[in-house]
This record gives structure tokens, sequence and C-alpha cells, in this order.
């Protein structure tokens, strides 16, 4: 298979024995994604609230990686990191040493085995959409046709409701 680019978000939030804090351990998860190709880009890792009932705020950050692994076997590889750092299957958005999704690959659509790319909720996730766009503005959204910055800016817009409500 010729290399292809992925977009994987990447998010810690709690610390872990060798990589200290959840930003340390996202720093030592992107290295170990470098073993599986050259990273292209490597956001800033920022500090954002929990989702659902993980607790504690996240550190999070996106890479880009360019990879001769299909989709499939790329989330097998994920996986298997996720392991070596850690993790254990859990409750949805429950804490966690580290979370490694693939969002986009320059493919474009694809789903299989408990995999869909471009990942579902990417357009809902400032935590997802600000770091990829800090690294990749231009990539577009295979479904919408919508570039990352866009989408990004989508999310920020206020909604008709917001411009309508009196401020305090």
């Amino acid at each position: 298979m010729p290399k292809t680019d992925y977009a994987i978000a990447l998010g810690s939030n709690r610390r872990h024995g060798n990589h200290g804090s959840p930003r340390g351990v996202i720093r030592a998860a992107a290295a170990a994604l470098a073993g599986l190709g050259p990273l292209k880009g490597f956001s800033t890792v920022r500090s954002t609230p929990a989702m659902g009932p993980a607790g504690r705020g996240f550190a999070n950050a996106a890479i880009i990686l360019s990879s001769k692994l299909g989709p499939l076997e790329l989330l097998r590889r994920l996986k298997e990191i996720e392991r070596d750092f850690g993790r254990r299957a859990g409750r949805r958005w429950g804490p966690r040493v580290i979370d490694l999704d693939i969002i986009l690959w320059s493919g474009g659509s694809w789903a299989g085995e408990g995999l869909i790319v471009p990942h579902p909720e990417m357009h809902r996730r400032r935590f997802v959409l600000d770091p990829l766009s800090e690294i990749a503005p231009l990539w577009r959204d295979p479904i919408s046709g919508l570039t990352l910055r866009q989408i990004q800016r989508r999310l920020a817009a206020p909604t008709p409701v917001d411009r309508n409500r009196p401020s305090a």
C-alpha cells in the first residue's frame, strides 16, 4: 500500500508512572506513533475540560502521520500503543492514560470493523478541531467538503439562538 496521511487525535487525563503528567503522556505517545511512520505535523498540547464522567480535564493534541498501514491495521496498532501505555477497557468518556483516534485519512471516507473515517463526532469537538486546524487547516472533510478551519469556525460561531440572547 502506498503511504497515506492520517490525522490522529491524542488525549490523556491520567498520570503515567514513566511519562508523568498527561502532557508528558501525549509527548510519549507521539514518539510511539512516530514508530509507525514519519510525523508530518504535531500540534500544541492543549488543556481542555472533560466531557461526561471523565472527571478531570484532558491534555489534547493532534498529529499527522504518514504510513503504509491501512486503516484497520493502523487502528490495531493504535490500540496496542494504548494498551502498552496501560489503557484498560472502561466506561465511555471515563478517565484514561491515553486515547488515540483516527479522525481523517487522505484516502477519503472509510468504514469497517469498528472504525469510521472521518470520525463521526469530529464536527462537534473543539478538543479535536482546534489542534487539527493548527497543523492541517486546509485538509478537507470528505463528507462536507469543508476544510478543518471552516468546520472549526462554524463550531465556534454563535448560533442564531445565541445571537438573540440578551447579554448578562
